[in-house]
């Protein structure tokens, strides 16, 4: 959903038929986007439309982007540190 407001403004009607969702399963999603302050709300007439809220979009990536230099390369994903967290953990001898 946040891809579609991306790209443009879509009534909730349309975008609950794009993702073959009920009107009542839309709007749950809306309220969590909207209270994260992702997506804007406008009514013209009786339709109901939402936009992508950039600003906080643009705060979203900024914040991300401070922990980029942390999170490595492709190459550094979990599976490559599954043996180093199992050495650290203790074994059934070593627990009290």
């Amino acid at each position: 959903m946040v891809h579609l407001l991306g790209l443009q403004p879509y009534s909730i009607s349309r975008l609950a038929g794009i993702r073959g969702l009920s009107l009542p399963a839309i709007n749950k999603h809306v309220r969590a986007l909207e209270e994260a302050g992702m997506v804007r709300r406008r009514k013209l007439g009786r339709t109901t439309f939402l936009t992508l809220d950039r600003a906080s979009i643009r705060g979203l990536q900024a914040w991300l982007g401070q922990y980029h230099a942390y999170w490595g390369t492709e190459k550094e994903t979990l599976e490559n540190y599954e043996p180093f967290l199992a050495d650290e953990e203790p074994t059934e001898r070593e627990r009290p």
